[in-house]
């Protein structure tokens, strides 16, 4: 059930809206898991997971505000009739807190619900042709009504509540997913778990099946230049230096072999040289035929030129 009434839609206000209160001050979120900004300091990923009672209390904090989704808004986003026609569906920043009847968009593919105040991704659970959806900038701290999302391929959840990389595993069953952000540094969106050091890799390792984590390629095509390219700015960065004593410079070598630019002598070949013997044989036979015409032509206009005036006979 959505947890905000149903309004009925004024003549001059065909979409309803459900206005978010403003929260009071003991319904803050805790400092530094906002999901807005910077990461939070947090030395060990693992360690700070909440339990699952901490993550109830937050998402009844949450209950009673914000707008919630209603086949209704939904109509007047999107301007189809049915809710199984609703293929791309975009609601960004409209302080959308329920997600409501979304779960009747049975064949949609395509969904931006980035810059609301989501927690709760239940509905998300039935949209099994779900290709493509960023819930960045939200509230998100369990992922888990996306385990039924079978066609997922990319996923954006930057600017969300995870603390810990086990409350990604239910991705694992995700054959189709490609790419999986949960850091924008040009936004400032992160996640608490973003703060170690090594979450990429041990988020690769845990889904091997990743293209692409926090938008840099990690297999496929590319893969190897981003990998050249973080070395390189390890080594600009003194990263290279750190791990030892550099080895001497080697004296340049030449890119090609000795001898690479200098022309070839002509091969031999019995086959080319018949050939080019029957070609000049062939040319001299036309010389000599054009010569014997020449000639011919030539005796024809002088026999012409000595006829009687009166005989029009040759």
């Amino acid at each position: 059930m959505c947890p905000c009434p149903r309004m009925t839609p004024s003549p001059s206000r065909a979409v309803p809206q459900c206005h978010p209160q403003p929260l009071s001050p003991s319904q803050d979120p805790p400092a530094g898991m906002e999901g807005r900004g910077e990461e939070a300091p947090v030395p060990d990923p693992d360690v700070s997971e909440p339990s699952e009672e901490e993550d109830e209390e937050e998402e009844e904090e949450e209950e009673g505000s914000g707008v919630c989704v209603t086949p209704a808004l939904l109509k007047a986003c999107t301007g189809e009739f049915s809710l199984e026609s609703i293929l791309l569906l975009r609601l960004r920043g409209r302080g959308i807190a329920h997600l409501g009847c979304l779960a009747d968009c049975s064949n949609l593919e395509w969904l931006d619900l980035s810059g609301n105040a989501i927690a709760a991704l239940a509905p998300l659970a039935a949209l099994r042709a779900l290709a493509v959806l960023n819930l960045a900038g939200n509230r998100v701290a369990s992922v888990e009504p996306l385990r039924g999302c079978r066609s997922l391929r990319q996923l954006n959840l930057a600017g969300n509540r995870l603390r810990s990389l086990r409350q990604l595993r239910c991705l694992q069953g995700l054959r189709h997913l490609e790419s999986l952000r949960l850091r924008d540094p040009l936004a400032r969106l992160g996640n608490p778990l973003c703060a170690a050091p090594a979450y990429r890799a041990a988020l690769a390792a845990m889904l091997p099946g990743l293209k692409a984590i926090d938008g840099q390629r990690v297999a496929g095509r590319g893969s190897e230049l981003f990998r050249l390219c973080r070395e390189l700015d390890a080594a600009l960065d003194g990263g290279a230096a750190a791990e030892g004593p550099a080895e001497p410079p080697r004296n340049p070598q030449p890119w090609v072999q000795e001898g690479f630019w200098e022309p070839r002598a002509p091969r031999r070949s019995a086959v080319l040289e018949e050939a080019t013997r029957q070609l000049g044989e062939a040319l001299r036979e036309c010389r000599e035929l054009g010569r014997r015409a020449d000639d011919s032509i030539a005796q024809a206009q002088r026999a012409l030129g000595r006829r009687h005036p009166g005989n029009y006979g040759f």
